[in-house]
């Protein structure tokens, strides 16, 4: 008899978490699990990726009120005299307005959400909240299910985050996941007394279908540029402004560089703002949201993530299947992705390093060339990872 599985996520933008969903959502077997998908919002380009076997629930109907400007969703909600959900929003314009860390605003705001957007009636034999805070949160409030499981995606050390408000939540859950060894360390170094219910599996990427996918054709103005490339959200914790600080640097001593940014995100602005002020028009190439990233990293020289933290990258494995000579800042993971000077360069957490590092791996096509064929002989794909859940599951 099949199993009734219900995943819960935020909604299904081009980010690591989604991506990491998706490709679960494409491996798993089908003939022993009924799964539902419950997003709060249902945009975002890799919708069109839910495979057809997935039941994709309604969206809850008073969550657009939390998603839009204030003064509109009021402006709605007075309109349709829902005065409790209009004080729930205004609750949220509080949070926001006098608290900084958008981590401890979710958690601060989670009870008036919860409220507002209802629970869901059928009961599942496993419910998953697919990602840390808030999908984690409605599996444990608002879901009915005889084992409930939480999705870790980043690293809890950095997040700034309530850990007593987490292990409330955490207590109430069957298992966490999270995606690699190093999380689960950080995981049981923060909540001692539940160690027994963190497990890694790592997120499924497949060799085969990203090799395919990056033959295809793309419009890519041809250069004898060294190009680069990072892939992900223009966010604060990327550390854009890092590789921004670089790219100046080397462009000032006369380097001819192009770095092509992959992503959407809050930092966009400013960093368009800093661009065309350094006047780095056209050696700095906003691309937006790419539902198939994988032709632009291909034809790049150098693939550059200069984050304050990880979790575990998809983008970097993706990267590493693509066979691209790495260069990553010196955040707490980093060493879980690439080894030094055998598979990547890992730099320092400054502008000036990104810079010598980059300059290296510029002048150097022999060191270029032996990251490249040290990546080819490295086993990338995690398919089997699919496994490890389904023993959670049964």
């Amino acid at each position: 008899m099949k199993k009734d599985v219900l995943f819960v996520m935020n909604k299904l933008v081009c980010g690591g978490a989604e991506k990491a969903l998706i490709s679960l959502l494409e491996t798993i077997d089908y003939s022993k699990f009924n799964v539902d998908l419950f997003l709060f919002s249902h945009e975002g380009l890799f919708m069109t990726k839910v495979p057809k076997e997935v039941r994709i629930l309604p969206p809850p109907e008073n969550y657009k009120y939390f998603d839009m400007p204030l003064s509109s969703s009021l402006k709605s909600l007075i309109g349709n005299r829902d005065a409790r959900t209009a004080f729930h929003r205004v609750f949220l314009g509080y949070f926001a307005k006098t608290e900084r860390n958008g981590a401890i605003i979710e958690q601060k705001f989670w009870k008036y959400l919860s409220a507002s957007i209802g629970t869901i009636e059928k009961e599942y034999d496993i419910a998953i909240g697919f990602q840390e805070k808030n999908p984690i949160y409605f599996c444990v409030d608002n879901v009915k299910a005889k084992r409930k499981i939480g999705w870790i995606h980043t690293d809890y050390n950095q997040l700034g985050i309530n850990l007593r408000h987490e292990k409330a939540y955490f207590a109430k859950l069957d298992y966490v996941v999270t995606v690699s060894e190093d999380l689960v360390s950080i995981l049981q170094s923060n909540f001692p007394n539940l160690k027994e219910r963190f497990t890694a599996i790592s997120n499924i990427v497949s060799p085969a279908i990203i090799r395919k996918l990056a033959q295809e054709p793309i419009i890519h103005e041809e250069s004898d540029s060294i190009d680069l490339i990072s892939v992900g959200r223009l966010a604060k914790e990327k550390g854009l402004e890092i590789t921004l600080d670089a790219v100046d640097l080397l462009v000032k001593k006369g380097y001819n560089i192009r770095w092509f940014l992959i992503g959407e995100g809050n930092r966009r602005k400013g960093l368009e703002q800093e661009v065309k002020a350094r006047k780095l028009l056209g050696r700095v190439m906003f691309l937006g949201q790419k539902a198939n990233p994988y032709p632009y990293i291909q034809k790049a020289d150098i693939y550059l993530q200069t984050s304050r933290y990880e979790g575990k990258s998809i983008s970097i494995d993706e990267a590493k299947i693509l066979a691209k000579p790495i260069l990553l800042t010196n955040f707490a993971t980093a060493a879980s992705h690439i080894v030094h000077n055998k598979t990547g360069i890992i730099s320092k957490m400054d502008a000036q390093s990104v810079a010598n590092d980059l300059e290296r791996l510029i002048n150097d096509s022999e060191l270029r060339k032996r990251l490249e064929e040290n990546l080819r002989k490295e086993m990338v794909g995690t398919e089997g990872e699919i496994h490890k859940l389904y023993e959670l599951l049964s």
